[in-house]
This record gives structure tokens, C-alpha cells and sequence, in this order.
């Protein structure tokens, strides 16, 4: 009914009109919504961040380096929900927690009596005005690369729609210093500070002598052209890195000691769904990652190139209903950088999976890589078919879903985790042995 009355509104209405009321009405929303829940963000200290791609790492990085310097936090991302050390898988499976689900994590916040809120900000709540009236006390980027056209149409709309949170004045900014989009950001202007990290020399943080392990990660760390420490962390990519180095840089600006900082980002053992393996004990490694955007699966697979001695076979498909733009790219993507390619299903919503699956192998065939490329539409079936195949030191990368707990088929939600999936297939393979 409700879905209705909208198609109906905006059949009769121009598009400035129904976005306006589409702004009022959300805008009323959060202040009632709010309001019923006693205005449960008022004297919190909240740690936004936002971007396309590592957004939850890094605010896990940070919910870590806080922690072992003595605070109590809560935090929200697309991963995990935790809130004074009392931590959840995140299974809402959705890119934006509803305004009810968001005020309602708040007010737990608020009677745990934290210290440090950290949230994982999109680009969708920014513009839906989801985080009215929540206070910022520090803004931080990761970086800002293709995703969500559907919804922003263009990158110079998405940009803009990122660009709230910095357009708020918070009181402290931390940037990548090594983004294309720079320059777009740093013309917001922090309350007291704005720092920056990144390889660049200009970089206030900066990274240098990166060491990349297959389970692992290392860098030295620069603050202020001066103090300089290195960090380790068990999480692997140079991607990984610099969501370490940003973490790192708001923590150092908060007043956090050098030594907590380390440990902080050395406690951080792993998050669901983000280069996590799905098995300990075989002969070649499961990697289960949640990359869905081109710039996520080029670096996930550019690290997993740097620890895997034979090949890597990719297990991949795309998201329906969102930006179809970049499923082409990630095609030429995975056959420029994967030695096999599984081209299967991933949540196809309401839209056609075949077409999903043919918008990406016109990337593919552009590539001329049709001859490594297996279609098997069948998710469970494409991830048996690649553990079939696997060999001793091959990495098989599972790409797409992650941490979830469900897919939406045909507008129908179904219980679903890809971890769990390989687990039961060689489970299966060991009793008929």
C-alpha cells in the first residue's frame, strides 16, 4: 500500500517536488523519532566514518585502539554492533539501519554511559538526513571510489553526499591524504584540527615501509613529521594499512598514547565477512570478503596475488537492484587480476540474476578471458565447484556477501552465509570420504 501511494505521488508530482517532500518528511521523522526516544545522541562523543570502501575495518580499528586505552564504546557498522564490549553480528542486511534501529542502538549507548560512540556513516543516511541530530565530534574519510550510482547517479552527487558529514564543522577531520577525491574534502574546515595520512610526503601521518605477510600486515607510522612508530596488524593488504593509519591518525589527534595505539590495532584479530578464512586445516585457503565495489575487489585481489603461491580462483557475482554500471568493470577486474573466474549469483533482489550475471561477463569477454571463466548460477553450487578445483597453495576468494546472514532472491530473504557455506560443503566431503 505504502509503496503504492509513492509510485502514485511521484507519477503526479515533478522530481524537485517529491524530493522536497520526501526531505520534509524525513527530517520530521528523525526529530519524532528521536524525540520518542528522549533525544538519546545529545552529549554522546561520536567518531564518524565514512567512504566507499573500508569503512567498518576501520572503525573497528578504532573501536580497538579506544578500548585498550581505557574507554568504554559502542559502535556500529555494516559487521558488527557492540556496545560496552557486548558484541554482535550485524544481520539487518541492509547498506542503511532504519532511523528507529539507529536512535534505539543510541539510547543503549547513552545507558551504558560510553565514552566513545563510532558509527559507520553512508552516503544514503547522510542524505536521507538519517544522523540529524546527531553531534560529530570527528569526521574521517577512507577514500572514495564507484558505488551507489543507482542512487547518486553521479560521482560529483555521491561526493556531495559524503561531503555533509565534513560540512558539519566537526571538531576534528581526518582525511586520505592519498584519495583522488582529496581535494574535494579539504576544502572543509575543521573546529580545532584537520590531519591527514597517507604514503604522500605531504601526509601529516605517514606511511612508509609497508611489509605485507600472508597473515599479517606492517608499517611505520609518521606523526607530525616526527614521533614515528611502527604497527603491526593481523589483518593482511596494503588496504588494509591505511584504514590501520586512519584509525590511528583520529586516535592520535583524541590524545591516545602511541603505546595504546599499537596494541589497539594489534588486538584487532579479525572482523566477520572482511578477508576471513573459512577454513584452517586444508590444503589451499578460503578467503570469504565482503568486496562489492571495483576498488574493494581490485585491492582484495591485488593482496591476496601478494600471499598466494599458485592461483587464486574467484568465486563472484553482483549485487541487483544497485548500480549496474560497475559490474562490467569488475568483470575486466577479475580477469585481469583472478587465474579462474566463478561467475555466479549473489542477491539479485528483484531484479533479473541472468541479466546481473551477463552485465559482468561483458567485462569479462572484453577481457578475452571467457577461456578461465566458469557460469554457475547456483551460489552454492559455484562454491562447491570451486573447492573441487582448489589445489594445494591456491586461494580461493568468495567475494560479495561476507558477513551476511541472508540473501534476498526474488524479494524473498533466505538464510545464507557464505563462511558458513564452505564449512558445510567440506564437511560433507569428509563424510563421503
Amino acid at each position: 500500500m505504502k509503496q503504492r501511494l509513492v509510485k502514485g505521488v511521484r507519477s503526479v508530482l515533478p522530481s524537485q517536488a517529491v524530493h522536497l517532500l520526501e526531505n520534509v518528511y524525513r527530517k520530521t521523522r528523525i526529530q519524532l523519532v528521536s524525540a520518542r526516544y528522549g533525544w538519546p545522541a545529545r552529549g554522546l562523543r561520536v567518531i564518524a566514518v565514512t567512504g566507499t570502501n573500508g569503512k567498518t575495518t576501520t572503525a573497528n580499528y578504532i573501536n580497538e585502539i579506544l578500548k585498550q586505552a581505557g574507554y568504554k564504546t559502542a559502535m556500529f557498522t555494516t559487521a558488527v554492533i557492540e556496545v560496552a564490549g557486548e558484541s554482535k553480528i550485524n544481520d539487518l542486511n541492509a547498506t542503511v539501519a532504519s532511523v528507529s534501529r539507529m536512535q534505539q542502538f543510541l539510547n543503549e549507548a547513552r545507558h551504558s554511559k560510553v565514552d566513545f560512540v563510532i558509527l559507520e556513516v553512508t552516503s544514503h543516511s547522510l542524505h536521507q538526513h538519517k544522523l540529524d541530530g546527531v553531534p560529530i565530534e570527528a569526521a574521517v574519510m577512507t577514500n572514495l571510489t564507484q558505488d551507489h550510482l543507482d542512487y547518486h547517479k553521479t560521482m560529483e552527487k555521491y561526493a556531495a553526499a559524503k561531503g555533509l558529514l565534513f560540512a558539519r564543522n566537526p571538531r576534528y577531520i581526518v582525511l586520505n591524504r592519498d584519495d583522488d577525491w582529496f581535494d574535494y574534502f579539504d576544502k572543509y574546515l575543521a573546529e580545532e584540527q584537520k590531519i591527514t595520512y597517507g604514503k604522500s610526503e605531504d601526509a601529516d601521518v605517514r606511511i612508509s615501509d609497508i611489509k605485507l605477510y600472508k597473515k599479517g600486515s606492517e608499517a611505520t607510522l609518521a606523526f607530525d613529521h616526527q614521533e614515528k612508530s611502527q604497527l603491526a596488524t593481523y589483518l593482511p593488504g596494503e588496504y588494509n594499512v591505511l584504514n590501520m593509519a586512519a584509525a590511528a591518525s583520529i586516535c592520535y589527534v583524541l590524545g591516545v598514547s602511541m603505546s595504546d595505539i599499537k596494541n589497539g590495532i594489534a588486538s584487532l584479530e579479525g572482523i566477520p565477512g572482511r578477508f576471513e578464512r573459512a577454513t584452517k586445516d586444508e590444503k589451499y585457503e578460503v578467503i570469504v570478503d565482503y568486496a562489492h565495489t571495483p576498488d574493494a575487489l581490485e585491492k582484495l585481489l591485488e593482496a591476496t596475488r601478494n600471499i598466494t603461491k599458485k592461483r587464486i580462483i574467484l568465486v563472484f557475482g553482483a549485487c541487483g537492484d544497485r548500480d549496474a554500471l560497475k559490474r562490467p568493470i569488475m568483470g575486466k577486474i577479475a580477469a585481469k587480476l583472478a587465474d579462474e573466474i566463478i561467475l555466479t549469483d549473489e542477491e539479485s533482489y528483484n531484479e533479473d540474476p541472468d541479466k546481473i550475471r551477463r552485465d559482468i561477463y561483458a567485462g569479462i569477454e572484453e577481457s578475452k578471458a571467457t577461456n578461465k571463466t566458469t557460469e554457475i548460477a547456483d551460489r552454492r553450487e559455484a562454491i562447491r565447484h570451486a573447492l573441487n578445483i582448489a589445489k594445494k597453495d591456491d586461494t580461493i576468494l568468495i567475494t560479495g556477501m561476507g558477513h551476511e546472514q541472508f540473501r534476498i532472491i526474488n524479494g524473498e530473504k533466505l538464510p545464507w552465509n557464505d563462511t558458513n557455506i564452505v564449512r558445510e560443503i567440506i564437511s560433507e566431503k569428509i563424510k563421503k570420504q
